[in-house]
């Protein structure tokens, strides 16, 4: 069964999108993918004895901060350099980009 979600994305998913074979299968398969990682990381957190609520989970959502526009410029520059095969050899060593 199948429902029909109308959402908006920021210009850069979008092309992403606008350039896939099936868009639907892309969205179904990230969000499967986040809803995977989110179930492990619930699961390592039980088996490390931590008890997961849904009132922890808020407290912890209300206490990290959100990503900056500067922080998310720094995330895209990262991934591009990536994605590009150009991420500077200094800075792989390092494991960390200034």
């Amino acid at each position: 069964m199948t429902k029909r979600v109308t959402v908006s994305l920021p210009d850069d998913v979008a092309a992403y999108l606008a350039t896939a074979d099936n868009a639907s299968a892309a969205v179904a398969d990230a969000m499967r993918a986040q809803m995977d990682r989110r179930a492990a990381t619930e699961a390592m957190l039980r088996a490390a004895g931590f008890e997961v609520t849904e009132a922890g989970k808020a407290r912890a959502r209300a206490a990290l901060a959100r990503l900056g526009p500067e922080q998310r410029a720094e995330i895209d520059r990262r991934r591009d350099l990536l994605q590009s095969g150009d991420w500077p050899a200094e800075e792989r060593r390092m494991g960390d980009a200034a």
